[in-house]
């Protein structure tokens, strides 16, 4: 993508981040903001509808990625959004070679899928975000367990 290049070419340096963002929530927006003060730029990875469904199983995404694309590329920590259609982001790290690589706390430096790939390219991966108490799985429940309530009463 010419605009990273674009973004290195002026100095700046680009982190790239990436995930579902099925349901968008305060731990994704923590993610994203400790990413983006890691560099200059933020370039999120997005993954696309059929990535979702094949990590995440039948029922998701319960947005579309361009609905997902849209509400991640609003957040102001957010400079770009790209999409991606394999279940780990090597391919979109190799064809964009941004300077840095975030992950969240669910992840250590040692257990990143891209790891080998990002070592070989020589991009430096930071983990970033909250402790992982904020899931989209989590939230699915507690919706349907307040559907489930409100339409026992």
């Amino acid at each position: 993508m010419g605009w990273v290049k674009e973004q290195q070419s002026a100095g700046r340096s680009v982190v790239f981040a990436n995930g579902c963002f099925d349901v968008l929530h305060v731990g994704h927006i923590r993610f994203l903001e400790e990413a983006r003060c890691q560099g200059n730029a933020l370039i999120v990875g997005i993954n696309t509808d059929g990535s979702v469904r094949a990590l995440k199983g039948e029922g998701r995404p319960l947005q579309s990625e361009s609905e997902r694309a849209s509400l991640v590329a609003a957040l102001s920590a957010v400079d770009a959004v790209v999409l991606f259609e394999e279940p780990t982001a090597d391919r979109i790290l190799s064809d964009l070679r941004p300077d840095i690589h975030a992950k969240g706390t669910d992840y250590t430096e040692e257990n990143v899928p891209e790891r080998k790939t990002t070592t070989a390219i020589g991009i430096r991966t930071v983990i970033v975000g909250d402790p992982k108490k904020h899931s989209t799985q989590d939230m699915i429940r507690k919706v349907q367990g307040w559907q489930k309530a409100t339409s026992d009463s």
